[in-house]
């Protein structure tokens, strides 16, 4: 049975204001509209045509992206979310506890839709203060990150927000790197009583070198994040008679300390002596940006007016925050209500209540920024 989207209440006892009753609506058709990576050319129309009847300046870019931008001042904030999703039909609907059920609810729509509910909350003093253009980038669970990819060539901003579950009450300033190895062996077919190794015993062999010099590298450290994680993605193997395949594709997890670059060449040298043929993807760096700032203070403020007790996160996934943070140096932070744990999973969901109450904090935090950013900017 599904229950009213517009029926719950942000607190007991209240019931929805019209703005939050339309940020409910926002996000559950989103939702509804299948995106999956390549696919979004539906969604990002709906989304722009939403931004555009409430107030927002809003175009689909080069790369499929929705934009929409509100406000005039000099201070620019980018508000990067995407709006694909991974495959995976989760029937949509709403339940008796107003918890949404959904592909893309949690990763990432409902951050992005948070983004864009709080940006056409604000008031007209932060809307004069600064520039908010919000970015419901495509492609981000692809390795291409092609939306993310155009938008930090098309704009110079002065703090970053990405749209990432958190919690609405959590901060998340860091993820890790990676790469993807491609392994392969081919060996010609021999008898298995007689000497030698097979194709499958050299590209294991392959596997165990790897596997031991990525538990090698911060071994001493507490934290995860600080180590390499290295995970089997794919394993193969065959014969036609005459030949023998074996392949498998290994996921690296990379530490801030250790480049893409440096973590391929650890694996050629753990590989030495090996008939396995590596090739490489998904060069991507990790990203730790400082915890200090007038983008965190304004997002913490926010939280505690909100009753909350804001935490700082970091991952050990990758997100668009490892592509932009080269281009765009600047305070930086991913943010958005849900539990980062259902991502990609059959039960990804989200709580209606916790997302009415990212968009508060949200709404609340970006009108702080603004007004941090006008008393802090030099006179003309």
């Amino acid at each position: 049975m599904t229950s009213d989207p517009t029926a719950d209440s942000t607190a007991p006892g209240l019931a929805l204001t019209p703005a939050q009753q339309e940020a409910r609506e926002l996000l559950i058709e989103t939702v509804r509209i299948p995106s999956v990576s390549g696919e979004e050319g539906v969604a990002a129309r709906f989304l722009t045509d939403w931004m555009t009847a409430h107030g927002f300046t809003a175009h689909i870019d080069e790369a499929g992206n929705a934009v929409g931008e509100r406000g005039s001042g000099p201070y620019t904030v980018a508000l990067l979310g995407h709006i694909d999703t991974v495959p995976g039909n989760i029937p949509v609907h709403v339940d008796e506890s107003g918890v949404l059920h959904g592909r893309g609810s949690v990763d990432a729509k409902g951050p992005f839709c948070t983004f864009v509910a709080a940006v056409a909350a604000l008031p007209p003093e932060a809307l004069a203060q600064a520039r908010f253009v919000c970015i419901g980038a495509t492609e981000e669970e692809a390795p291409s990150s092609r939306g993310a990819r155009h938008a930090m060539h098309t704009l110079t901003p002065d703090a970053v927000l990405i749209g990432e579950p958190s919690g609405w009450a959590g901060l998340t300033l860091g993820y890790k790197g990676r790469l993807v190895a491609k392994l392969r062996v081919t060996k010609d077919n021999f008898h298995t009583a007689g000497e030698g190794t097979s194709a499958a015993d050299d590209l294991t062999e392959a596997w165990f070198r790897i596997r031991a010099w990525a538990e090698s590298v911060g071994a001493g450290s507490p934290g995860i994040f600080d180590r390499v994680q290295a995970t089997l993605q794919d394993l193969g193997a065959l014969s036609d008679g005459l030949t023998q395949t074996a392949w498998a594709s290994v996921g690296l997890r990379l530490p801030p300390e250790l480049a893409p670059y440096a973590a391929q060449d650890a694996v050629y040298e753990a590989a030495t002596g090996l008939t396995a043929d590596i090739s490489f993807t998904g060069h991507e760096s990790a990203v730790r940006h400082p915890k200090d700032n007038a983008l965190t203070r304004a997002l913490r403020t926010a939280i505690r007016a909100q009753g909350g007790t804001p935490t700082f996160k970091v991952k050990t996934g990758t997100s668009d925050m490892n592509v932009v943070a080269e281009l765009w140096p600047v305070p930086t932070l991913a943010y958005g209500p849900g539990d980062s744990s259902l991502d990609h999973t059959p039960e990804e969901r989200l709580d209606l209540a916790e997302y009415d109450r990212a968009v508060l904090v949200l709404t609340d935090a970006l009108t702080r920024l603004a007004r941090t950013a006008a008393a802090t900017s030099p006179l003309p």
